[in-house]
């Protein structure tokens, strides 16, 4: 995919289209790009969230869970309990 064709998704996404954020959300997800799955859960995104969460904890990436964990995510929370038993 080029950055064009990414661009082009990203204005559908932020006019709304669900199918574009879910494409969004998959590349990102693919490409590790926490960054854009960041901007993609700040918009309220929970497909976006989930991943975000499953790359930090795979990248072990404590104060990105923690982040996620303090402005409400649920499962980031639960993993950091998780590990620190």
């Amino acid at each position: 995919m080029t950055e064009e064709d990414l661009d082009r998704l990203r204005q559908l996404a932020a006019n709304g289209d669900t199918d574009a954020i879910g494409q969004l959300v998959e590349l990102a997800g693919e490409r590790g790009d926490m960054e854009e799955l960041r901007r993609l859960a700040d918009t309220g995104s929970q497909d976006a969230l989930d991943q975000l969460v499953e790359l930090a904890y795979e990248r072990e990436d404590f104060d990105e869970l923690r982040r996620l964990a303090d402005t409400g995510s649920r499962d980031a929370a639960d993993i950091l309990t998780e590990l620190s038993e």
